[in-house]
């Protein structure tokens, strides 16, 4: 039975052997139809002048679909990027932190090795903004999510969950790393203020650890990290002058 080769290439091509083929050879039609038939498995005997016609045609039209492919699935990767980042600081937003958090809890599950959840607040925020108005409000923002980021490892997560309010997903961390983590980060958001219009301005955040040993879900484990949060800035409130 005589193979349909034109079949075969077309074939070949979309799930991509092709395009290994032409990364391989040259500029010349000669060599890339070689090329393209050695991929296929067409002998040599049978590679007739109507066969490297059909091949070389195929590869012709081929050749846009590819760069088509590759313009299509780096709009998607920027798509799915800028879907996942916040709209303002260059961190994960709340949908994206609860997607890694559930990943997180499915992990500890299944190994038995624990992560933890940070819940971050800045405090007076609000004042900020009465007293600076937005800009500054945003550029406090902005500052501590950049100092989050820089300071955290690449398997970690920050992500801004609304508002004033953070969030850090430490992999494979326990409650005493977490916490260890936790007080470095709010210390040393204390020490660097704003630099804002020629005015230094504190920043201070609460802070609110939760570990997560598996089971739940990623919401009940966010909340159990905010209510920490919450114990802590009232914890603050009560302390004398």
């Amino acid at each position: 039975m005589r193979i349909d080769y034109t079949r075969r290439l077309a074939a070949a091509a979309s799930l991509g052997s092709y395009q290994k083929a032409s990364k391989t050879a040259d500029n010349a039609t000669g060599p890339r139809t070689a090329d393209a038939a050695s991929v296929l498995g067409i002998p040599q005997s049978e590679l007739t002048p109507k066969v490297q016609e059909a091949i070389t045609q195929l590869m012709a039209e081929v050749d846009p679909l590819h760069q088509e492919l590759d313009q299509s699935m780096s709009r998607i990767e920027y798509l799915e990027q800028f879907a996942d980042q916040d709209s303002l600081a260059p961190v994960a937003n709340r949908r994206a932190f609860i997607r890694e958090l559930s990943r997180a809890l499915s992990y500890a599950e299944r190994y038995g090795r624990p992560s933890s959840v940070i819940y971050l607040d800045l405090n007076g925020l609000k004042q900020l903004n009465d007293s600076k108005g937005q800009v500054a409000d945003d550029a406090a923002i902005l500052k501590v999510a950049k100092f989050l980021a820089a300071n955290v490892r690449e398997s970690d997560i920050v992500g801004r969950l609304g508002g004033d309010e953070f969030g850090v997903m430490l992999s494979h961390a326990d409650e005493n790393a977490a916490r260890g983590k936790a007080e470095f980060l709010a210390k040393t958001i204390s020490e660097g203020p704003l630099d804002w219009d020629r005015e230094m301005i504190s920043l201070d955040v609460a802070v609110g650890v939760h570990t997560i040993r598996g089971g739940g879900d990623a919401g009940a484990a966010l909340e159990a990290a905010d209510k920490a949060m919450y114990a802590h800035k009232t914890g603050i409130r009560k302390k004398p002058a």
